[in-house]
């Protein structure tokens, strides 16, 4: 069976701190809270945009994401141009967040595609990314994605 055009819904994330990871997320993102729920046992945080639901927050786990088990690997976020990754960069910076690497790198060698790379609060590997514009940096994984070993 084929089913046509699937589109990714939204993303849900398990986090130690929902209060701070909330705060990440609309600082770093944009994003509105659409609902929660701060208090009892089942915390969680629906965020967004213009009504839609992109990523939920759910407050049930402890310790750091464990990259080295089956699972997520990084989720990833396409802004439009290089310059918004660059904002984006900034905002990141100014919250002491730790990137993978230095700085905009493109995908790989010869991509013109590239952004930036780190983890939130709980170490959930994230991307930020253009489609164009990151021809003129290094790639810093050579002969395979940036994305793929970070």
């Amino acid at each position: 069976m084929t089913t046509p055009a699937l589109q990714t819904g939204h993303v849900a994330l398990n986090v130690t701190d929902l209060a701070r990871s909330t705060a990440f997320y609309r600082q770093v993102f944009g994003f509105d809270t659409l609902a929660e729920q701060t208090d009892g046992e089942r915390r969680f945080a629906f965020l967004g945009r213009d009504g839609s639901l992109v990523l939920t927050l759910w407050q049930q786990s402890g310790g750091v994401f464990p990259a080295d088990r089956p699972g997520l690997h990084h989720l990833s976020f396409q802004v439009p141009d290089i310059e918004a990754v660059r904002r984006h960069e900034a905002v990141l910076r100014d919250l002491g967040v730790r990137f993978a690497y230095d700085g905009v790198v493109p995908h790989g060698e010869g991509a013109s595609s590239g952004g930036v790379f780190f983890s939130d609060p709980d170490g959930i590997r994230l991307e930020i990314y253009a489609p164009t514009g990151a021809e003129t940096a290094a790639a810093p994984v050579q002969g395979a994605p940036t994305c793929g070993f970070f």
